[in-house]
């Protein structure tokens, strides 16, 4: 197993191959850092079998409640940013997990939080190409965790 250091922003130049698992984590972050909820849609699976634990709370289940989410941040006020670093990969033939951190911001008007959250994505291999069917995000530091949270809900 090899940690990789180098940040995926989603910025990434498109010569990697579809199949290859790195691939499908640069869409992820495509489709976050630019909005695009089509490519989201593409990215993840289309099913009710697809969940997601992130860290304002809460777990979604279906893409469905998931797009919903993506959807909110996207046409939100807020601007959020993040980037996949210190990651590795664990992948069989139809399946893979990534596991690592995710560094950040969300800024408002009022507020500008620099995010950390530990970060994992699994991804299955569906009709030839890889979709996301599970992620989980953390926020270790409980002081960041209720700051992110009081600048979402404004508790």
């Amino acid at each position: 197993m090899s940690v990789i250091n180098k940040a995926i922003t989603g910025s990434e130049c498109e010569e990697i191959k579809t199949l290859e698992p790195l691939a499908a984590l640069i869409e992820f972050y495509r489709a976050f850092n630019s909005g695009d909820l089509e490519l989201m849609s593409k990215n993840w699976e289309q099913s009710e079998e697809a969940s997601m634990s992130n860290p304002l709370g809460g777990i979604k289940r279906g893409w469905d409640s998931i797009k919903e989410v993506y959807s909110n941040i996207f046409h939100g006020n807020a601007k959020v940013y993040v980037e996949y670093y210190d990651y590795s990969i664990h992948h069989t033939e139809l399946m893979f997990c990534a596991v690592g951190h995710e560094r950040g911001f969300f800024e408002t008007g009022e507020y500008k939080i620099d995010l950390a959250i530990r970060t994992s994505r699994i991804y299955r291999m569906n009709n030839g190409r890889w979709h996301q069917i599970h992620h989980h995000g953390s926020i270790d530091n409980p002081k960041l965790l209720a700051a992110y949270q009081e600048a979402v809900f404004g508790k």
